[in-house]
């Protein structure tokens, strides 16, 4: 019994520990991981180009995986050049965007009986003074600046692993002298490469489809910049739980913002709202299941741990962190518990 609860206050020291760990070095650590995954993307993607059968049978792997490369580049340039492009259109705008808030927090008071419309005048000049769009706005240009020199330190990392990933077997066969273990961590490594592929893949269509069909609808009703919303919409779906909340919030606060009748919000948000409900609720616990065997409150937790320690990225990279993790502890007696609670039927 003692010694049970000296290796439990050791175990919540060290998480307390790598957590601190991992708090104070995100800023190395997030473009690590961000760089894995888009390896994991990259040979996904080759993989795919293999099983088509003419592409297969031509290309050479070599050259498969190179064109894979200059696929996810151009999708990288293409979502960069969309965003400066809507960025001038933005600012330009931002002072019709204010004037469109006040308006609609004019028309909330007077229809809640908050304020009437004498009494209006005052208070929007003092919201006037309070409220500026531009400034907002300024900051998130910065910040998209600040996101582009992150994605070229997370592509720089990935063109190091895919250097890397060509001598990976011969470092695994030449960590141990007993092939027991090699093999241990070949199956391991074999695990982790095929759940987070198989996640990745599949996560990435759904994001891809769900990205398409809201910009149809967008478009549809002529909403603004409804390209750019289609990709945050999609980037979004990364997010367990709150990116699909998020995924409806952004682009009906524009549609609130830009059209005066409110059926045509409904129009924007019923939509967007179903099209979330059924990926979320039929195609997502698909993908949960069967490719990474994770408990729904897990992800939520993981989702709420991670966020806290790194933030935004955290959100986007506590879903493949929790897979590797729950693979990982069920291949040692003492964290077996643990995989357990983190799976989703108990069955690993």
């Amino acid at each position: 019994m003692n010694d049970r609860f000296q290796s439990l206050v050791s175990g919540a020291v060290l998480a307390v520990v790598i957590g601190w760990v991992l708090h104070i070095g995100k800023e190395v650590f997030v473009p690590i991981i961000f760089g894995a995954l888009v390896v994991y993307v990259i040979v996904g993607l080759t993989r795919l180009l293999g099983r088509i059968p003419v592409i297969g049978r031509i290309l050479p792997p070599r050259i498969r995986s190179a064109l894979s490369v200059v696929v996810i580049a151009c999708g990288l340039v293409a979502i960069a050049n969309l965003i400066l492009a809507n960025k001038d259109s933005v600012l330009a705008l931002a002072p019709q965007y204010q004037e469109s808030l006040l308006a609609v927090i004019q028309r909330g008071a007077v229809f809640l009986h908050i304020e009437t419309e004498p009494t209006w005048t005052t208070l929007r000049q003092d919201l006037v003074a309070r409220i500026s769009v531009q400034p907002l706005i300024g900051s998130m240009v910065a910040s998209v600046s600040a996101i582009a020199v992150t994605v070229i330190v997370v592509l720089l990392y990935a063109s190091f692993l895919l250097i890397e990933q060509r001598s990976f077997d011969a470092k695994i066969a030449a960590l141990s002298s007993d092939p027991r273990i090699v093999a241990r961590v070949r199956q391991v490594t074999s695990d982790i490469n095929s759940r987070i592929g198989a996640y990745l893949a599949l996560k990435t269509f759904l994001s891809i489809l769900l990205g398409l069909t809201s910009w149809i609808v967008m478009a549809f009703m002529g909403l603004e910049f409804a390209a750019f919303w289609a990709v945050v919409i999609a980037l979004l779906n990364y997010v367990p739980y709150i990116g699909s909340f998020l995924g409806v919030l952004f682009p009906v606060t524009m549609a609130i913002v830009q059209f005066a009748n409110p059926n045509d919000v409904l129009a924007v948000f019923l939509p967007l709202t179903a099209l979330q409900f059924l990926i979320g609720n039929f195609l997502d616990p698909y993908v949960m299941g069967n490719s990474l065997n994770l408990s729904p409150f897990a992800i939520l937790v993981s989702l709420a741990a991670w966020s806290a320690l790194w933030g935004i990225p955290g959100a986007f990279l506590a879903v493949p962190i929790t897979a590797i993790m729950a693979i990982v502890f069920s291949e040692f007696a003492g964290t077996r518990p643990i995989a357990v609670l983190l799976s989703r039927d108990g069955r690993l």
